[in-house]
């Protein structure tokens, strides 16, 4: 009964909430054009945060909730709330992916000032309650809540995978989606639903767990590419390994006490980025551009054969010029290095 009332709902919990948070954190990178984003960039995590808060510190809730769903519930309805909230500003105001940022950014400050003085005047016992749940813990994991994430993941992604193509066209360029007849705006506001309902849940049933909606999607960009028919389940299979290694550190690191799965995850943030990101300035300034084996022409007359050049430094343009004037009009190339 052990393994099946607490040991098998605790490890499948990290799987389905690492496969949430992994997808969530791919989308919201593309839609936001931003290799930092996350799902809790725009506040979600805060939110369901201070929802918890009040029904922890001073019992406040939806009416008939039973108890044991109390507590999520409210930080269900805080963190949709705040992405709600985020859409309306968006549909309305249309304004740019920054703003969106820049008010996601505004909307954490508030609700973790929020938080802070329900710490302030909480009591001891719910002081205690209130920042162990926001550590975030696999613990509280039930096969009730496991179904209902495991369900609402298996709905959205199909509807993520369809709009797969779409959002390779957009890390194209909003100008290059928008030529292939995409609705961007369209486009953006749907997958924020998706990641808004993914990470809510997520939040509300295990609690702030940072860094997976991040490093999942870079680890998946650098196995995979761009290409989002790959890109989107690899980050959220990713996702879900990393936080189950996460889990099962939790319960090794210190013996006899599992540590909060969220303090491990933030602990392994600066250990996990991937190495592209911090490559020395000095191979940066080396970078440059190497021609092997070069031909072009136009119709009926070959202008360059087999040209190799050595590897041309950066910041230095190199042209290529024939032996007349109307030569160079009709065939020159350039290359920046």
């Amino acid at each position: 009964m052990i393994v099946w009332d607490i040991r098998l709902p605790y490890a499948l919990m990290a799987v389905v909430v690492g496969f949430a948070l992994g997808l969530a954190g791919a989308e919201m990178q593309t839609i936001l054009n931003n290799p930092l984003a996350s799902p809790f960039t725009l506040g979600v995590s805060s939110a369901a945060a201070f929802g918890a808060a009040l029904a922890i510190v001073l019992g406040i809730g939806i009416p008939g909730i039973p108890d044991q769903w109390f507590i999520s519930a409210n930080a269900f309805i805080f963190a949709l709330f705040a992405a709600l909230m985020l859409d309306g500003i968006t549909r309305w105001t249309r304004v740019a992916t920054s703003g969106v940022v820049l008010f996601g950014i505004a909307l954490v400050f508030t609700f973790n000032a929020l938080v802070s003085m329900m710490q302030f005047i909480a009591s001891e016992d719910t002081l205690q309650g209130l920042v162990f749940w926001t550590m975030g813990s696999l613990a509280r994991a039930s096969w009730d809540k496991l179904g209902i994430l495991f369900g609402v993941f298996a709905v959205l992604l199909p509807l993520s995978m369809m709009s797969s193509w779409k959002l390779t066209a957009l890390r194209l360029g909003e100008d290059r989606a928008v030529s292939f007849g995409i609705d961007v705006r369209r486009l953006r506001l749907t997958t924020l639903l998706r990641i808004s309902m993914l990470s809510a849940l997520a939040v509300a049933f295990v609690g702030p767990i940072g860094f997976i909606g991040l490093v999942a999607p870079h680890i998946a960009r650098m196995i995979f590419g761009e290409d989002h028919r790959f890109y989107l389940p690899a980050s959220a299979l990713i996702g879900a390994l990393v936080l189950s290694m996460a889990s099962v550190a939790s319960k090794n690191l210190v013996p006899g006490v599992i540590i909060p799965v969220g303090i491990v995850t933030l602990a392994g943030r600066g250990a996990v980025l991937p190495e592209h990101y911090s490559a020395p300035s000095g191979e940066r300034m080396n970078q440059g551009l190497r021609i092997e084996h070069f031909s072009a022409g136009y119709p009926k007359r070959q202008v360059i054969d087999d040209l190799s050049v050595p590897m041309l430094p950066r910041g230095q343009i190199t042209v290529l010029l024939g032996r007349t004037a109307a030569a160079n009009r009709r065939c020159c190339a350039r290359w920046p290095g």
